[in-house]
């Protein structure tokens, strides 16, 4: 998860990796550095934590040269500190990397048994070794390469600087995602398009198993059997400007009020408010015969593949089946001829995600993606591209990504139930009016700001808190539970409203938080008794409901926040909002890293 950078160039090429690096920053945080070549001698600076901390250090430390390389780290092997802090270097070679090494020790033990004694406690360290002894050896940079990717095993993205060869970068993928960038005269590296939007638009996409020979002018491409191969360039559509807060304290709470625009935008985009028909890309099957869909995802992306199997089953009578991307492949899954698969990524380059993609195409699925980044690895790897228009996300927690996740995620679920016959011309447009309205009423949710605050400065002193739905509306629950866990700390539980008899209620004691997602549809009843379960056990009540519920309930509850009324199956959008403001309050009271969350990265490149 962590992210890389080089440049090539007839001009200072540091400032340019520092910016670079600036816009990678959410795929790891715990070490920083950059090195540059100098007189065919190789600078370096260093420094743990965030960039900013790098940055004092280059105002101190000065690296400078047309040839440099750079990295943001997400700690795998090795504490986050300066010692193990990239870029790496032995001899004349310098590495960065993203992935992991997977027989690093065993290449450990053989360097050691030559004499080469290890200086960090990094998988990547090997690397630096083997390729400074190749060309210690007398190869050449194309031949060090060669030898040094048949010894290497695992998932990486490589960028290898040698002071003896300052004219020229190294570049190698596998599972790990590496684009270059075309400038005039300069050429550019980096994990993605957006690292380098700034500096030119113009992407090549290495695959999996392809290395490279980067020149000032040029990138020779090889592919794992050792063949030039050409890859495509494009025209990026990465944002080139540099993301900023605004008026806002965090991008957490920038993206939280950019909702409503990023939904009313990605649903314009698969369906007319004023004639209400529905287009999607086309499939590679029919969707009137599709026997099964299969959702795999990670993190708050299986919480929407949750979502999305209440609607696809409900609306569409499909079939669905959810699983976690890092379990997927390891259960032997029974996969229908015929069937599809539907993997959900913000970025696109989620590794289990990626993996458990190629396994069911493998097995003979047709493979559908919904990413917020149409270039990256799952989106070129599949056969139809469900496109979100969030924008850029900076902050690692999810919010505006996940929302038009779901957008997208029941527009096809109503497309796929017109088509099939489930859904009447009538019901259809019901939901499709009501998706129309919704940008209005989350931005209704959001003027009512000020009232979180309250509730939040609780929170904030709780150890425990239990987040509880039923329906359609459970994931949301554990959605719920998950925000608050990734950025106040506070331990945090979602569960099905119906389950907590089932043992959860074990840990209710007097003054436990327990927050009710509970709009008044046809689960309301059941959940009405399992909050006066939790009230009989002293919990205090946050109660998330609409104008009926709270009719009914507002009695119980210890703290109340009033939501508009809309179709049901739209509720899970409308209440992610007030899960998201309560986990922001909360943690903004207790002064947490809001937008890098410890130990936490925005892209899971490993697995």
């Amino acid at each position: 998860m962590c992210g890389i950078v080089g440049i090539i160039s007839t001009q200072s090429v540091t400032k340019r990796i520092l910016t670079s690096l600036k816009r990678l920053e959410y795929r790891g945080y715990d070490s920083a550095g950059i090195s540059a070549i100098k007189n065919k001698k190789i600078e370096r600076c260093r420094a743990e934590g965030k960039l900013s901390n790098l940055e004092r250090e280059l105002a101190k430390q000065p690296v400078s040269g047309l040839i440099g390389i750079g990295h943001t780290r997400w700690a795998t092997h090795g504490v986050p500190s300066i010692e193990n802090a990239h870029p790496h270097i032995s001899g004349q070679v310098a590495v960065v990397h993203n992935g992991i090494i997977e027989n690093y020790q065993q290449l450990k033990d053989e360097l050691a048994n030559n004499g080469v004694a290890m200086q960090t406690e990094t998988d990547t360290e090997v690397v630096a070794h083997l390729a400074n002894g190749y060309l210690e050896t007398g190869m050449q940079p194309k031949d060090m390469m060669r030898a040094l990717l048949s010894k290497i095993q695992g998932a990486f993205a490589l960028l290898i600087m040698m002071a003896q060869h300052p004219d020229q970068l190294l570049a190698a993928r596998k599972y790990s995602p590496l684009a270059i960038a075309h400038g005039d005269g300069e050429m550019f590296l980096g994990s993605d398009a957006l690292a380098l939007a700034h500096l030119s638009r113009k992407i090549s996409y290495l695959e999996d198993g392809d290395w490279a020979i980067i020149t000032k002018d040029e990138a020779e491409i090889f592919n794992f059997k050792n063949e030039i191969v050409e890859r495509p360039t494009i025209i990026s559509d990465a944002s080139n400007k540099t993301p900023n807060k605004g008026k806002y304290s965090h991008y957490m709470e920038k993206e939280i009020h950019e909702q409503p625009e990023a939904i009313g935008y990605t649903f314009a985009s698969y369906c007319s408010p004023t004639t209400g028909k529905i287009t999607l890309p086309k499939f590679k099957f029919c969707p009137l015969e599709l026997p099964k869909l299969t959702i795999v995802a990670a993190g708050t992306s299986f919480y929407a593949g949750m979502v999305a199997k209440y609607w696809f089953e409900n609306l569409a009578r499909i079939p669905t089946e959810v699983d976690i991307a890092s379990e997927f492949r390891y259960r032997n899954p029974v996969l229908i001829k015929h069937g599809a698969a539907l993997f959900i990524s913000q970025s696109g380059e989620s590794l289990d995600t990626l993996m458990a993609q190629r396994y069911a195409k493998e097995n003979g699925q047709n493979i559908i993606s919904l990413v917020n980044v149409p270039e990256s690895t799952i989106a070129r790897e599949s056969d139809t591209v469900l496109k979100t228009l969030a924008g850029p996300e900076i902050s690692v927690a999810s919010t505006k990504a996940f929302t038009t996740q779901l957008i997208t995620l029941l527009t096809t679920a109503v497309y796929w139930g017109e088509l099939r016959g489930v859904l009447s011309d009538k019901e259809a447009r019901e939901i499709i009016d009501n998706l129309t309205n919704l940008p209005s009423l989350l931005a209704k949710v959001l003027s009512d700001e000020l009232n979180w605050k309250g509730v939040s400065s609780e929170l904030a002193l709780s150890r425990d808190v239990i987040y509880l739905g039923r329906g359609v509306n459970f994931p949301i629950a554990l959605e719920g539970a998950l925000k608050l866990k990734e950025i106040s700390y506070i331990h945090a539980e979602g569960y099905a409203a119906g389950e907590m008899k089932h043992g959860p209620i074990a840990l209710l004691e007097r003054g436990v938080p327990v927050v009710m997602v509970a709009p008044h549809d046809e689960w309301f009843e059941k959940t009405s008794s399992n909050l006066k379960e939790a009230l009989a056990r002293g919990a205090r009540v946050v109660l998330l409901s609409d104008d009926k519920g709270i009719e009914k309930l507002h009695e119980a509850a210890t703290w109340i926040f009033r939501m508009p009324q809309v179709h049901p199956m739209l509720t899970p959008i409308l209440y992610s909002l007030p899960v998201q403001l309560l986990a922001y309050h909360t943690a903004k009271e207790k002064g947490t890293e809001i937008d890098q969350p410890r130990n936490l990265a925005k892209s899971v490149t490993v697995e």
